[in-house]
């Protein structure tokens, strides 16, 4: 029979069967071979089974309170690893709800939704399970647009999630994905999304929370709630819808969910955010050291960016929190107060300084600074350079009220900056050198020079009771011990000193005879003269170096009344051995710090040493009390004055508690200091501007009783008020058979005007 076109005959049809067939075998096993070649890294690198076990996480090394909240994180990328157990349920229902709905059913590859999304061509949006985005994010990266490169990778991306579904379990694979994913404004991971934008820990969002941040993963640029609030709500909803369809919620809670407004708690998380910014830095510049020091075992350095480690440290967030709320309650107002006495000084906000001078302190400001830098890195000339600091510049400014847009020549900004009054303060508990609080500076955005670790002050009347414990010791002296308050001098070659020394009061006035008690309590520089005369400097010197002050102290007789530049963290150190029954401990701002599974890898160990036995401890801090029962730090113990803000004594802070405390003030009121201690808490506060030409005109505001004492008075004050912070109120603990007698039967309250300056040196 004839073969026609329409008929065609056996032979044909078997050879087409045949060709079909083979074409079939031959694209089955081109496929085959394509994804064997794919998963041996012929087409690219792909994920050893090392890498499926311990994928490259680059998680954020964080920073967390000894009261267990995170105070601040060191990442390039911003994210904390949290585990399946802390995620709430809804959020977990959310996410597989709206991004794989078969998530619980297939092994890493949904064959109905690629064999749809295939005859859609895509038109619906992908296929891609959550396993294969986590892939993708993990090990794959973005995908191109180039076809034979996006098969490729859409192959990698296959072998490497069916590999993932292996090796973990889904809920494993859920909270990495959880981990990873991106949520933009420096949020990537779930823990860091929740802080972020809500201000909480996963564990506490709300199903409408939730529903958000998983609606934000189809393209968290697109949904980002902090510009597109509208876009992101409907997104929600949507989420909500796919929550119902799936049996997660409930159609009533849907319609009443989606009517909520999204309420942000914004918050993000950058190195100059948050509380303890300047403590942050401390404990950045020491893991830069602790890393080369401490290993990994295979010989490597931790990153510090990238390897999630935790670092538990010893400040307490309150106790942070109340320290930078007060020094922001009071310096505003005492930074007013500057302003005014600074409206008809032409050279403000330097005082009494010439034109000399001043040219060279600015021009010094000038070539520390960022433009004079980033200018002579481009071969400026200096000439240019100093008159491109004369131009008027659009800049972004710091003020108590908020940053400010305004136009001023850098010059002018300069000037505008040295103006600020700056501060420093500690905390630290004296029986275990932990640090409570650690407040750098005012604002670390603008001022990130350190006034607690890093810059040394001259400390003033601060230092008198090293001098005063320094007599106890060596010349069997107690508080009761009286001495004549009369003109003193010690005369050329004596001492070494290089001509004669006459210190005089700063009231010009003389008492007579006077206890050690009165004395330290009314800062008597004549007293202080003749003590540190009978033991000589050398001894003064020698004891302050064992209570850990690090400065380089000079063997003269002027030390006696604070010509002496010490840090607030020494200073702090050095008071919290007297509470400390003359045991000094180092400060100590690590507990442990642990790798990204939980392992310690370092605890350090106390440092401490013997100073002074306990009798004549506790005899220096009987002396302090008398500070604050009738000296320059009284106001501490203000009953009356009414409930308001008073620019010079601060607020009727009422403390009836024992409080052994010491005020400082420096020549020409260039830095006030308040050293403030119960029997489990010392806090030492600085306050002074970065010049020491940038000053008060007048004792009145810049002394230590009005400048720094008010911040210390106002903390305290939070911290009793948090009942939680257990801070003592208590008696300090009396030695057994005590061998030095404390108990003075004359008042120590004097009718000095404390207004005025009882604690300036003059050299």
């Amino acid at each position: 029979m004839a073969t026609t076109k329409n008929n065609p005959s056996s032979k044909d049809l078997a050879y087409y069967k045949k060709k079909f067939w083979k074409i079939y075998f031959y694209t089955l096993g081109g496929i085959f071979l394509f994804f064997i070649f794919a998963s041996w890294g012929l087409f690219g690198s792909m994920p050893s089974f090392e890498d499926l076990e311990n994928p490259n996480s680059n998680l954020a090394t964080e920073i967390i309170a000894a009261d267990g909240e995170t105070i601040g994180k060191f990442y390039n990328e911003n994210r904390t690893s949290i585990k399946y157990a802390d995620l709430p349920k809804h959020l977990v229902d959310a996410l597989v709800s709206t991004e794989d709905e078969r998530f619980y059913e297939h092994s890493g590859i949904d064959g109905r939704r690629t064999l749809g999304a295939a005859i859609r061509l895509g038109s619906n949006g992908g296929a891609s399970t959550l396993t294969q985005q986590l892939a993708k994010l993990l090990f794959h990266g973005e995908g191109s647009r180039f076809l034979p490169l996006r098969i490729i990778q859409k192959a990698k991306e296959w072998i490497i999630a069916i590999k993932l579904e292996r090796q973990y379990t889904k809920n494993e694979i859920i909270a990495m994905y959880f981990n990873k994913a991106d949520f933009v404004n420096t949020a990537v991971g779930i823990r860091s999304a929740a802080k972020v934008y809500f201000g909480k820990e996963p564990r506490d969002l709300t199903i409408d929370e939730s529903a958000m941040l998983v609606g934000m993963l189809t393209n968290p640029s697109l949904y980002n709630p902090v510009r597109r609030i509208e876009k992101v709500q409907k997104r929600r909803n949507i989420v909500l819808g796919q929550m119902v369809r799936n049996g997660y919620l409930e159609e009533g809670a849907k319609k009443i969910l989606e009517k909520k407004p999204i309420v942000l708690h914004f918050q993000p998380e950058s190195h100059t955010d948050g509380i303890g910014t300047y403590f942050r830095e401390y404990l950045r510049d020491f893991m830069k050291n602790w890393v080369k020091e401490n290993k990994k075992s295979d010989g490597t350095e931790y990153d510090i960016y990238k390897d999630g480690l935790k670092i538990y440290t010893t400040i307490d967030s309150r106790m942070q929190t109340y320290a930078e709320e007060a020094m922001k309650e009071h310096l505003p107002n005492l930074q007013e107060e500057l302003a005014s006495q600074q409206k008809e000084n032409k050279n403000a906000p330097f005082v009494n300084i010439s034109e000399i001078e001043t040219k060279k302190l600015m021009m010094k400001a000038m070539k520390n600074s960022s433009r004079w830098k980033l200018m002579e890195a481009q071969d400026k000339s200096e000439e240019e350079i100093i008159k491109s600091f004369g131009v008027k510049t659009k800049m972004k400014v710091f003020t108590w009220k908020g940053e400010k847009d305004t136009v001023m020549t850098p010059t002018d900004s300069i000037r505008y900056y040295k103006s600020f009054l700056q501060a420093g303060m500690m905390a630290m508990e004296p029986q275990t050198g932990h640090v409570k609080v650690w407040v750098g500076g005012i604002n670390y955005k603008y001022f990130q020079y350190d006034h607690v670790g890093q810059g040394a002050r001259q400390v003033g009347s601060t230092f008198k009771p090293f001098v005063y414990a320094t007599a106890i010791e060596q010349l069997n002296m107690s508080p009761c011990d009286s001495i004549i308050d009369s003109p003193f001098m010690i005369h050329k070659g004596r001492h070494h000193v290089t001509e004669d020394w006459e210190p005089k009061n700063s009231d010009n006035e003389y008492r007579g005879m006077v206890t050690l008690k009165k004395a330290l309590a009314n800062s008597i520089n004549t007293v202080s003269a003749k003590l540190i005369d009978k033991v000589g400097p050398e001894a003064v010197v020698e004891l302050t170096h064992k209570l850990g002050v690090k400065s380089e102290i000079p063997a003269q007789p002027s030390i006696a009344l604070g010509a002496v530049e010490v840090t607030v963290e020494d200073m702090v150190a050095a008071y919290s051995t007297f509470a400390n029954e003359g045991v000094y401990i180092k400060p100590q701002f690590i507990t442990r710090i642990e790798d990204k599974n939980g392992v310690v890898i370092y605890e350090p160990s106390p440092d401490s040493h013997d100073v002074l036995n306990k009798d004549i401890a506790f005899a220096v801090i009987k002396l302090l009390e008398g500070v604050t029962e009738g000296g320059s730090g009284a106001r501490l113990r203000t009953q009356g004055g009414g409930h308001g803000y008073n620019r010079v004594t601060g607020y009727p802070y009422m403390f009836t508690n024992p409080i052994a405390g010491k005020t400082g003030t420096t020549q020409n009121q260039s830095d006030g200091w308040f050293m403030g201690m119960v029997p489990n808490l010392a806090c030492g506060v600085w306050v002074g501007c970065e010049d020491r030409s940038a000053r008060f005109k007048g004792i009145t505001y810049g002394q230590g009783a009005t400048a720094a004492l008010p911040i210390w008075g106002m903390f305290m004050k939070k911290c009793y008020k948090d009942e939680t912070l257990h801070v003592s109120k208590s008696e300090f603990e009396r030695p057994a058979n005590l061998s030095i007698k404390v108990d003075c039967w004359a008042p120590v309250k004097d009718t000095t005007d404390f207004e005025q300056n009882t604690d300036e040196f003059e050299l």
